[in-house]
């Protein structure tokens, strides 16, 4: 992240085209060779700082309560990742304007942002995947115990002559019917439909001068995009309930 931070800090005082590999090398305190070693050119090596802010919010989504549905989820995660005081600071909001308008001119740069652009959808899709396995889980086991409560209420209310054999209780299950994580296409239709309303948010916000707080900010942004994706199905019926 060192050699990432020094590319980027050099991007923005001296410009892409003035700054050199061996520039960052030597602003990172590393030999050319260990540039080299984990960077094939010097636009890759601000994808790291591309990346932390693309899959930090991507894993918001995933560590936003169980409970909530996928649209506030959604909105949780932006609220948690780019208003300035949970997220990103204020600072570091300019610095990302100017590597995303430098991605905007630099074709060698853009192919690093649309990367990890695609990268952190892919996170969101094994996100969204696991969320749904949750909520199933959850129904089921909620079916199971309120069946098992009529079968005991209805045993009891009826008279019997003989004591029933003790139930043995069913066994954990080991396994789930379907591979954990494994995401539908529908679930990867939705992680492509929201990471395209967030980028765009950010996109948007960094072409732009406003500051990054208020209601031109890349969160309000991104929270009015999701809001116009209202009409939008973001979680799939389940296939036992399709008629």
């Amino acid at each position: 992240m060192e050699i990432a931070r020094a590319a980027a800090g050099l991007f923005v005082s001296r410009g892409l085209k003035a700054t050199r590999a061996e520039d960052i090398a030597q602003a990172a305190g590393v030999a050319p060779r260990t540039f080299y070693r984990y960077f094939a050119t010097k636009e890759e090596a601000v994808a790291p700082l591309y990346a932390a802010g693309a899959q930090r919010w991507a894993e918001a989504v995933r560590e936003a309560p169980a409970e909530l549905p996928v649209p506030d989820a959604l909105d949780h995660a932006v609220r948690h990742t780019f208003v300035s005081s949970h997220g990103v600071s204020a600072a570091s909001w300019e610095w990302v304007r100017t590597l995303i308008r430098l991605a905007g001119t630099s074709p060698a740069l853009g192919k690093v942002w649309a990367e990890v652009c695609h990268t952190s959808e892919t996170t969101l899709t094994e996100v969204l995947a696991e969320r749904t396995e949750c909520t199933k889980r959850t129904e089921r086991t909620e079916r199971t115990e309120r069946t098992e409560w009529v079968g005991r209420a209805t045993a009891t209310a009826q008279p019997t002559t003989a004591a029933a054999p003790p139930r043995t209780p069913a066994p954990a299950p080991t396994s789930i019917p379907t591979p954990d994580n494994v995401a539908s296409p529908h679930q990867r239709f939705t992680a492509a439909v929201a990471s395209a309303a967030v980028r765009v948010a950010v996109e948007s916000w960094a072409a732009s001068n406003t500051p990054p707080t208020g209601p031109e900010g890349p969160a309000e942004l991104a929270l009015r995009n999701l809001r116009a994706l209202r009409g939008f199905v973001w979680e799939e019926e389940p296939t036992e309930r399709k008629s």
